[in-house]
């Protein structure tokens, strides 16, 4: 892979309970259809809170923007 092309951040992998939830509210496909930046970046956020408090609290908002569209990280987005 040339080293332009090699991500600015290392691939974060995607805990059970992001899984879970994501097939549970059936937002896997919106949550895949999100370019691999955005994917990457909601599970880093997710994966590096300390509590479970925060996890979960992290959890939700991607999971109200993946279903409400138009919203990366409270911010305006068109994809």
């Amino acid at each position: 892979m040339s080293p332009r092309l090699r991500p600015l951040r290392p691939r974060e992998d995607m805990p059970d309970f992001v899984r879970q939830a994501l097939e549970e509210r059936g937002l896997m496909p919106l949550y895949e259809a999100r370019p691999p930046y955005q994917r990457n970046d909601y599970l880093l956020w997710i994966n590096k809170a300390q509590r479970d408090e925060t996890k979960q609290k992290r959890l939700a908002q991607m999971l109200d923007e993946l279903e409400s569209g138009g919203v990366y990280m409270r911010m305006n987005w068109k994809g």
